[in-house]
């Protein structure tokens, strides 16, 4: 393994550390709320960073999320790159490629994912709805995706001469991050495992804004029979075919392995949980960095407080968390740009994320004594972030469970140790 970035990843991340250190003050944050800071956002796609993304490969994507996560930027960055740019770039239709990734590239089109990044998929309240393709390419408008759901779907012509499927989706999700600044939802079966595109502003679709833990411009969504189209094309032959990867690099190979594109619903997940575990290395990082320059600044009986050995210890040890998100983040990002599995190596980085993330935010805080407790400090934002993302990709205790599950069933058998003749006493 070798995780040293690129020139283009290390351009990519130090553009990117520019930009949201210019326009991500604490003064404009405060500001501006719980929105999308629109100035930000048009920066960024200007300078073509969420495009960068697809040249970068996902380590490249984590190096600029710790950028955005130093700053708690207001922008919908992760979500677009994880659940559209990489998402339909990876597991796409070639006609779907080619009418979607231009708008998310420049911005005109910003998407998300209606599902956490944790074991289960869309825990939704009614009926969660799916359409099943038929031997001839068309949606079965009979079959039942799910154990509460009913189906209605079609096959759409493309321009291609491929056929889309269609289907229409029932359901409340009832927590999506910048659902009411998307244009587009990444929505998943949990019963199936199929994925589904929907348009924010289609009949049937309602959003209403949640307030939740970090501003991140959340909403609540009720689909009522809102139209929908499948990811990837319908033909299976085409579906493991390895597609244009949008992943390069100089150690990717030129094609994946074909398992990861028979199963984009696990790929997408693990790709969620390693860019917001390396989302939550920057929102770390930016707290320790806030509660470092506060206590080599503030005297306490005529010294700084970072030379107490309390103060001290506690900073050693939120480095080394940081160090270890960081590091599993890393990991899980190069195995996938590699070409490798990543599931196992996605879920450590996701519990690192939310143990080690949870602990570096309310030690950042704490340093700072009383200050910390003041909720319009720039260090109450990390506190705030840290602690949604650890909400996001899950208790620590259940990602660690479903770990150990992965790891147990994917253990070889052991080999049988060999029978060892009876011993025999020397004459």
């Amino acid at each position: 393994m070798d995780f040293t970035p690129t020139p283009e990843q290390t351009a990519a991340s130090e553009l990117a550390a520019e930009i949201f250190g210019d326009l991500s003050t604490p003064e404009r944050l405060a500001a501006g709320g719980s929105g999308t800071d629109a100035a930000l956002w048009k920066a960024l796609c200007a300078a073509g960073l969420p495009g960068a993304a697809e040249e970068a490969g996902l380590l490249g994507l984590v190096l600029m999320l710790e950028e955005q996560g130093r700053t708690t930027a207001q922008v919908p960055f992760a979500a677009t790159c994880v659940y559209g740019l990489l998402a339909i770039g990876a597991h796409g239709s070639g006609e779907q490629r080619a009418r979607l990734l231009p708008p998310l590239r420049t911005g005109e089109a910003v998407a998300t994912g209606a599902f956490p990044a944790r074991r289960g998929g869309v825990r939704a309240e009614g009926t969660a709805v799916g359409a099943e393709p038929m031997a001839d390419g068309t949606a079965d408008p009979t079959s039942d995706a799910t154990a509460n759901g009913t189906v209605d779907g079609t096959a759409d012509p493309t321009s291609d001469g491929t056929a889309s499927v269609t289907g229409r989706l029932t359901g409340v999700v009832p927590v999506v991050p910048w659902l009411c600044a998307a244009t587009h939802v990444l929505v998943p079966d949990g019963a199936t495992r199929t994925l589904w595109l929907v348009r924010t502003d289609a009949a049937g679709v309602r959003r209403d804004p949640v307030e939740t833990t970090a501003p991140w411009s959340a909403g609540r969504l009720t689909l009522d029979g809102a139209p929908a189209e499948r990811l990837g094309p319908p033909a299976e032959a085409e579906r493991l075919a390895p597609a244009p990867s949008t992943l390069p690099g100089p150690s990717q190979p030129a094609a994946r392995d074909a398992d990861a594109y028979a199963e984009p619903y696990a790929d997408i997940l693990a790709l969620a949980r390693t860019a917001f575990a390396g989302l939550q290395a920057g929102v770390a990082a930016g707290s320790l960095a806030r509660a470092v320059a506060h206590t080599t600044t503030r005297e306490q009986f005529g010294r700084p407080l970072s030379t107490n050995q309390g103060v001290l210890l506690r900073a050693a040890d939120a480095h080394m968390d940081i160090e270890a998100i960081r590091l599993t983040a890393y990991e899980a990002a190069w195995r996938r740009d590699a070409g490798l599995d990543a599931g196992p190596h996605a879920l450590t980085a996701a519990w690192w994320a939310s143990e080690a993330g949870t602990r570096v935010v309310h030690t950042g805080q704490h340093l700072h004594g009383g200050i910390g407790a003041d909720l319009d400090h720039p260090v109450h934002r990390h506190f705030l972030w840290g602690r949604q993302l650890a909400g996001y990709l899950g208790p620590g205790a259940e990602v660690l469970e479903e770990l150990g599950e992965l790891l147990t069933e994917e253990r070889p058998a052991p080999a049988a140790r060999p029978t060892q003749p009876p011993r025999t006493e020397a004459p």
